[in-house]
């Protein structure tokens, strides 16, 4: 008996005959109840891969057989035996949990008796029984994802097809849906998780890696990594961590380097560069993230390397930002409540919690889009509340979902935001010209904005906050949905930055990049309950069965102690 759940055997999708495929020539085959993580860079051809999966797109060559049928002849059968959860899924935010589960039960064709049984299992499988009536608009970001999870396992499907749902959850419900799914594969399911959270694909059976539309790599996790022992170390710094960092990133002999709390985690070719022999190297193992962005490096992946600021060497580390008892509630309930403090000059500061702190609340109300209840809030001494139009004039603002204007092109954009702020003529000349030589836009200038690359859109986002020249920079997790290799590129842009004296606030739910700050505030329920260094955070949550905590685990530790309190 063919216990296959899915072959395919030399695929190729093409959109368009002249352009590059967007898979070419892929050839896969996976048993059934495995969990298989797809990982590659933007545009690798991922979603593709899994539409072609579930029936929505036919392949231009090749077989593809899913739990041994054809996905376009015999597409009615396999979507009855298929769960597929897109990027964006169409929860209906004007319905409640139940009304949703319901909806998706009548697109399935499930009869009405077998709903109970059905829906009892869901909620209590998602931990949603507590909220049946609650509107879909009004759940957490990690809420809406457990209920677009148990929309698609009404109808009891073989195989689950994931892209990237874990995208804009904290850590916690991440944790939480990651083993939600493991225990799908004890009931025999197959599971295809596309993520950019590349520690979950290192827990996976198998792991698909696609670059460009090609397949990379296809095998265990452990075989991947083997490839890397000795050439992965920890640093400690002698002195700036950000200069020793910027070094590196220039250095030919580094494949990959990343700040890791009072660390910088490098990852080398074959030998270590000269200049570290005086500082303390520790060999660590490597791990999924480091074999990934050295595969790609060797397919001729390379980072942008920001190089046109002029770092300050000595600044006065005054307070730039100062947030004094500031609350906002709304219609009675408290999103945020009490909070108190400072951000210093040329510091990076991250305000992390859970989805549904009162982070992107309190975000609101310090760049002055949000009115506080209560409180103060002050930008170089700028009263946010007095004078709102001179502080925001000293403050850049990337959003979490930044509004680029897709039909207009890339000059027209700089052009567009340039205009807002107080410019002259020439000034603007100069500020789109300084913008598009250090984020090297000049290719993609014509472009429209919707057609860019997702790391040039994202490199033009933050070119649109900078043209100003702001003194502060209020990032709400500006790298959600984006692969490491361009993340370290942007971490490469904020860090130059910040060595002229800029001062950074950032949130995210990526705690490799909570590992560039400075300090933390972690809130949870809106209530500021620690701040400290990422080291520090970590020592706080050692316990006698984790005395090596990554930064991931203190968020955990540290927010559930909250709740428990």
């Amino acid at each position: 008996m063919n216990n296959l759940a899915i072959e395919l055997n030399h695929i190729s999708k093409v959109f368009n005959k002249a352009e590059v495929p967007s898979l070419s020539d892929i050839s896969l085959s996976f048993s059934s109840g495995q969990l298989i993580g797809l990982v590659g860079p933007d545009g690798a051809g991922k979603t593709t891969l899994l539409r072609i999966l579930a029936g929505l797109l036919k392949i231009s060559s090749g077989e593809v057989k899913v739990l041994g049928l054809d996905p376009i002849k015999q597409s009615e059968l396999l979507h009855q035996n298929i769960g597929y959860m897109p990027q964006k899924f169409g929860l209906y935010e004007d319905l409640t949990v139940i009304q949703n589960l319901s909806l998706y039960a009548d697109l399935q064709n499930i009869l009405d008796h077998k709903r109970a049984e059905r829906f009892s299992h869901l909620l209590k499988f998602t931990g949603l029984e507590p909220f049946t009536e609650r509107l879909a608009k009004n759940l957490s970001g990690g809420m809406k994802q457990k209920l677009g999870l148990a929309c698609v396992l009404i109808n009891k499907p073989k195989l689950l097809l994931l892209d990237e749902p874990s995208v804009g959850v904290d850590p916690i419900s991440r944790r939480e849906l990651w083993n939600m799914v493991t225990d799908l594969i004890e009931e025999h399911v197959t599971v295809i998780w596309s993520t950019c959270y590349l520690d979950e694909a290192e827990k996976c059976n198998n792991v698909i890696l696609l670059d460009a539309g090609k397949l990379i790599y296809q095998g265990s996790s452990n075989t991947f990594t083997a490839k890397l022992q000795n050439k992965v170390f920890l640093v400690t710094p002698s002195n700036s961590k950000r200069d020793i960092l910027a070094k590196l990133m220039q250095d030919p002999f580094v494949v990959d380097c990343k700040i890791q709390g009072d660390k910088i985690r490098i990852l080398v070719k074959d030998s270590i560069p000269i200049y570290l022999q005086k500082d303390e190297l520790v060999p660590v193992t490597p791990n999924f993230e480091d074999a990934f962005i050295e595969t790609l490096s060797n397919e001729g992946k390379h980072r942008h390397i920001p190089t046109n600021s002029v770092p300050i060497d000595q600044f006065e580390k005054t307070s730039i930002i100062e947030v004094k008892n500031l609350s906002k509630s709304f219609n009675g309930f408290k999103a945020v409540d009490s909070i108190n403090f400072d951000v210093k000059k040329g510091e990076i500061f991250g305000l992390l919690g859970p989805n549904g702190a009162g982070k992107s609340t309190t975000f609101k109300m310090l760049c002055g889009l949000l009115k506080p209840t209560n409180g103060s809030t002050s930008v170089m001494s700028l009263s946010l509340q007095l004078a709102p139009s001179a502080a925001r004039s000293k403050i850049g603002y990337m959003a979490q979902k930044f509004s680029l204007y897709g039909d207009l092109s890339c000059l027209q954009n700089l052009e567009f935001f340039a205009g807002i702020y107080p410019l002259k003529r020439n000034e603007i000349k100069e500020a789109i010209s300084n913008m598009v030589s250090l984020f090297d836009l000049k290719p993609f200038l014509s472009t429209s904005a919707k057609d860019l690359p997702l790391g040039f859109k994202q490199r033009l986002a933050l070119a649109c906050c900078l043209m100003h020249k702001p003194q502060v920079l209020f990032l709400d997790e500006p790298t959600s949905g984006v692969d490491p290799i361009t993340r370290r590129e942007f971490w490469g842009h904020i860090n130059t930055l910040v060595k002229t004296g800029m001062t950074v606030m950032i949130t995210t739910h990526f705690m490799d990049e909570a590992e560039y700050c400075d300090r933390i505030g972690l809130i949870n329920k809106g209530k500021l309950i620690i701040i400290g260094s990422p080291e520090e955070l970590k020592t706080m949550a050692i316990t006698p069965t984790n005395k090596c905590p990554t930064l991931e685990d203190a968020f955990i530790h540290l927010s559930t102690l909250t709740e428990d309190q």
